[in-house]
């Protein structure tokens, strides 16, 4: 679906139920594309990518935390 910026500034409550049905529209400002408004998704997608990361659970078997680890690795070096 395309809609111009004025579509939007009047239409915004049928551009919002387009995407709630998943449609994604692109925004269109003197005939250019700007932007483009897409459904959002749910707060479980994240966590299904995370699952498939090979770095998830890498400090799975680390004694120490990380932000003991993070702490430690940003001190000043010392030369001597």
């Amino acid at each position: 679906m395309e809609a111009t910026t004025k579509d939007m500034r009047l239409h915004s409550r049928e551009l919002l139920a387009a995407v709630d049905r998943g449609e994604e529209i692109e925004i269109t400002y003197r005939g250019r594309l700007r932007a483009k408004l897409v459904p959002y998704r749910s707060a479980a997608a994240p966590q299904a990518r995370a699952a498939h990361n090979p770095l998830f659970g890498l400090w799975r078997d680390q004694q120490g935390s990380v932000d003991d680890y993070i702490r430690r690795i940003r001190q000043p070096r010392k030369f001597k």
